[in-house]
């Protein structure tokens, strides 16, 4: 039987606070054309986030023409029929708002963050983007140029920008989340007008798309302009193309040196993981927290504070909708062999197999956790994001309120045991990022 500690009190407490007043209200319908609609009413703030998810990432690409989605993302801000070239942001920008959009594996998502009085104009701004996009070659011309730019800056002369490529060539052999969201900048030259237009029609359509609307709203007025501003938008192809490709279990592991422009050496793994819904997901989260969330986690207080053999340790969950990665890395302190680090960082990763974590440890993990949840959802822009993403992955939108149900289903023998059955170190992918110069001493 449990004692009734401090920490496990306060871990009651937040469930019954998350529980009983963080409850997301909302509203749904689906327009003739397909387009889903999602609204939030909350009138303590006048803004109001207004988002487009279309479900469309890299993954949707041909091997040979890669790049496409994330090269929309950029060029859907080119401007409208209606709405000049360069005058996309500005408009948003004149009226008090912000705006931004972000490309993943697996969807394109689109948001404003508006003043409440100025909800038609975003509704407005993000029909015209869907129904009268302007794909022209003076627009793929130049968002050409600014995506090689973005290579340059984010990839190849950051250091350790290549990590995430790099680990996902060798994590995957057969899916198309083998290569990057950005693409190659080889098949995007080679592409012509047709091409980019004809990947549009395919996916950017109202019947692939979600739109969510949470703020400073009335219910009844946001549906009237939701509809009048998107009804009219023609319906698109009756299937998309989504890949039917399962990635081979690893049975043995990849081992590869990447030289790069650093000063200090890295150790990246990465472990293939089953698709986002499943079950296991939640344990491989706390079990990620547990590792290197925070300065009291157990790689932290090992590796950084205790024997002083990593500069910064990390571990995260890659969720993707048809299988990610557990990735982790450790940046090695001056002095220290990239093996040596390896070596601690397996230890630590066989002693939670072999002992699992203790009760202290996994009461402290859920109220993390629990906070983390509550953090996500304490902004509109989050709500509108998380309420888009779990309709169009979970098929549910009321999974922004069950998330957490799903967690506490996570017992400390859940996370032993999903520790034994994906952090296999027979099957998984290590790097080591090692100095340029070390390329000419080998």
């Amino acid at each position: 039987m449990r004692k009734f500690t401090f920490s496990l009190m306060l871990g009651l407490f937040l469930a019954f606070t998350v529980s009983a007043q963080n409850k997301i209200e909302f509203r749904e319908f689906t327009l003739d054309n397909g387009l889903h609609v999602i609204m939030h009413q909350d009138n303590s703030t006048p803004i109001v986030a207004v988002s487009v998810l279309y479900h469309v990432g890299s993954k949707n690409e041909r091997p040979d023409r890669t790049g496409f989605a994330h090269f929309f993302e950029h060029l859907l801000f080119e401007g409208t029929e209606n709405i000049p070239r360069g005058e996309y942001m500005n408009k948003i920008q004149a009226i008090g708002g912000t705006l931004n959009a972000f490309t993943s594996n697996d969807i394109t998502y689109y948001y404003e963050i508006v003043p409440s009085n100025q909800l038609e104009t975003a509704l407005y701004m993000e029909s015209e983007r869907m129904l009268h996009p302007k794909i022209d070659q003076v627009g793929v011309d130049t968002q050409r140029e600014v995506i090689k730019e973005e290579k340059r800056q984010s990839y190849d002369n950051r250091p350790y920008g290549t990590i995430l490529p790099e680990t996902m060539k060798r994590a995957f052999s057969k899916h198309p989340y083998m290569w990057p969201v950005i693409g190659s900048m080889e098949h995007l030259d080679a592409a012509q007008l047709q091409e980019f237009m004809d990947f549009h029609k395919s996916y950017y359509v109202p019947n692939n798309a979600t739109l969510t609307i949470a703020g400073d709203i009335d219910y009844e007025q946001a549906e009237k302009w939701a509809r009048a501003y998107f009804e009219e938008i023609p319906k698109g192809p009756s299937e998309f193309y989504r890949p039917n490709v399962a990635e081979p279990k690893k049975t043995e592991e990849i081992r590869d040196i990447v030289y790069d422009n650093i000063q200090i050496p890295a150790i990246i793994q990465a472990y293939n993981l089953p698709p986002k819904t499943h079950p296991d997901a939640y344990a491989m989260s706390m079990l990620s927290t547990y590792l290197t969330g925070g300065n009291s986690s157990l790689m932290t207080k090992e590796l950084v504070d205790r024997q002083q053999k990593a500069l910064g340790v990390a571990a995260f969950p890659l969720d993707l909708e048809d299988g990610g990665v557990f990735l982790m890395y450790g940046i090695a302190n001056m002095g220290v062999e990239p093996k040596d680090l390896e070596n601690e960082m397996d230890v630590l990763l066989r002693k939670v197999q072999q002992e699992g974590i203790s009760e202290k440890d996994f009461q402290k993990l859920q109220n993390i956790v629990e906070n983390n949840l509550v953090s996500q959802n304490s902004s509109m822009a989050g709500i509108a994001q998380n309420l888009a993403e779990a309709r169009v992955f979970f098929g549910d939108t009321n999974y922004i309120n069950q998330e957490l149900s799903f967690y506490r289903k996570v017992s400390r023998e859940d996370i032993q045991r999903v520790a034994n059955e994906y952090l296999n170190l027979d099957g998984r992918v290590v790097l080591y990022y090692l100095p340029k110069s070390a390329q000419t001493t080998e």
